[in-house]
């Protein structure tokens, strides 16, 4: 890929992906926040579920866990609760699933993703099925509320330590490549890239 193309790749991608973003996350939010506080964590790392329980439980929510997607949607299925916090990759499957459940349910819950595989593409694909935000792994109790119950159309602040460019690309390449099934050669062809650049990049970690 020549640098020409890499820039203009860059370009569209900073003027085109934050707004998608944002604005798939004024449709998600156009509901009120409930004021009932039950709230499903659905997290297969037993440590970290139980200090964030105790820790929500802190701040007025009434909550229920599960260490599966299937506990998750069987207990969805019983109760839909107000909100839910959930992790995406779970040992069962994604869990997505259970946010699409929940939203089917009562669609004026409000859940968040956490995650400690984050990507852009991810991120949007969440916000589509009703996340109302995304959070990347470590994340603390104050910071899940606050995502939990933050107002409609609330103004968001510009984030400290926004993506380089190395990274934007890198994301880029990423969701061309989900998109192709992770078939390398497709994905190549798609970007114009040489097969083995392709390769060693989907081989390095991401960019910070």
């Amino acid at each position: 890929m020549t640098n020409d193309m890499t820039n203009a790749m860059i370009n569209t991608m900073i003027n085109t992906m934050p707004n998608a973003l944002t604005n798939t996350m004024t449709i998600a939010t156009a509901s009120p926040i409930p004021s009932e506080r039950s709230l499903l964590i659905v997290e297969d790392d037993k440590s970290f579920l139980q200090r964030l329980a105790r820790a929500m439980e802190t701040r007025g929510f009434v909550v229920s866990t599960a260490e599966s997607v299937a506990d998750g949607l069987l207990q969805v299925e019983k109760a839909a609760p107000a909100f839910a916090v959930v992790d995406m990759r779970l040992g069962d499957g994604n869990g997505l699933d259970v946010i699409s459940a929940m939203k089917k349910r009562r669609p004026e819950a409000r859940a968040i993703i956490l995650t400690g595989y984050g990507n852009i593409a991810t991120a949007v694909n969440a916000v589509k099925l009703g996340a109302v935000d995304y959070l990347a792994k470590p994340v603390d109790a104050d910071d899940v509320a606050a995502a939990l119950l933050a107002l409609d159309n609330k103004k968001i602040e510009p984030p400290e330590n926004p993506m380089s460019a190395d990274r934007v690309r890198w994301e880029h390449i990423q969701r061309i490549y989900e998109l192709c099934g992770r078939n390398v050669s497709e994905t190549a062809r798609r970007l114009n890239m040489h097969r083995r650049t392709l390769q060693r990049i989907l081989a390095k970690r991401a960019p910070k």
